[in-house]
């Protein structure tokens, strides 16, 4: 991650959550801390967390009935701080949904090892698709299908919108000539991957201010063709 990942303590021993919250900023972390579930689940209201970590024995609202609640509405990871020894904490933990459990005592390194792998686990967030491609002075509308330069609608042809939409799906990703083919819903063979060739042809004096040298639509040697947005 390239952002400080940041961790939300529970825990209703000030020390621990002082120690915790100390020793995890010196590792790079931001870290807020809530003395119990209710003082959580106001903190929850108006912030996102990468992990959770939580103590299981509280007074009020328990460590399990809390990560129960929170899976119910988040997939924010959880790992559970539990007595040493109670079996059954863990197993109910992970039951309610915890990532992982941690028995106390502790060494606050292995708190440390343990929240680096559960964060590794995570999947990389998704980038929104763009909902707009510029190519140059022209921008591609991806839901509209349409292409324009400033006020001007470009006309395309069936065709060359078919070919638009299915660039558009993989900007930067190249596209061999069957392919296009296929997605076209055409007849294989050489005869349509020329007629294809043709179609890009018609397209490129379209969109390329030299369309002998394409900037924009280009062709990869060996690959296909690229749409390749600013």
């Amino acid at each position: 991650m390239d952002a400080q990942p940041h961790l939300l303590i529970v825990d209703d021993d000030e020390r621990i959550r002082d120690l915790l919250r100390r020793f995890l900023m010196k590792h790079g972390f931001l870290v807020t801390a809530a003395r119990d579930a209710a003082h959580a689940r106001r903190v929850l209201a108006g912030l996102d967390f990468d992990l959770i970590v939580l103590d299981v024995m509280m007074p009020g609202e328990d460590g399990l009935s809390l990560t129960h609640s929170l899976r119910a509405e988040r997939s924010t990871p959880i790992l559970l701080l539990t007595a040493k020894g109670e079996t059954g904490d863990r197993i109910n933990g992970l039951e309610a949904g915890a990532d992982d459990y941690l028995s106390k005592p502790f060494e606050p390194k292995e708190l440390l090892l343990r929240i680096n792998a559960i964060l590794r686990r995570m999947p990389e967030p998704v980038a929104a698709a763009p909902k707009v491609l510029h190519l140059g002075d022209l921008r591609y509308e991806i839901d509209r299908g349409e292409m324009w330069r400033g006020e001007e609608l470009i006309r395309l042809t069936s065709t060359e919108s078919q070919l638009m939409r299915i660039f558009s799906r993989r900007p930067g990703e190249a596209v061999s000539r069957s392919k296009l083919v296929e997605e076209l819903g055409r007849d294989r063979g050489q005869a349509q991957e020329r007629a294809v060739d043709v179609q890009i042809t018609r397209l490129r004096r379209k969109m390329e201010e030299d369309p002998r040298q394409p900037r924009y639509l280009q062709t990869v040697r060996g690959a296909g063709y690229m749409l390749a947005p600013d």
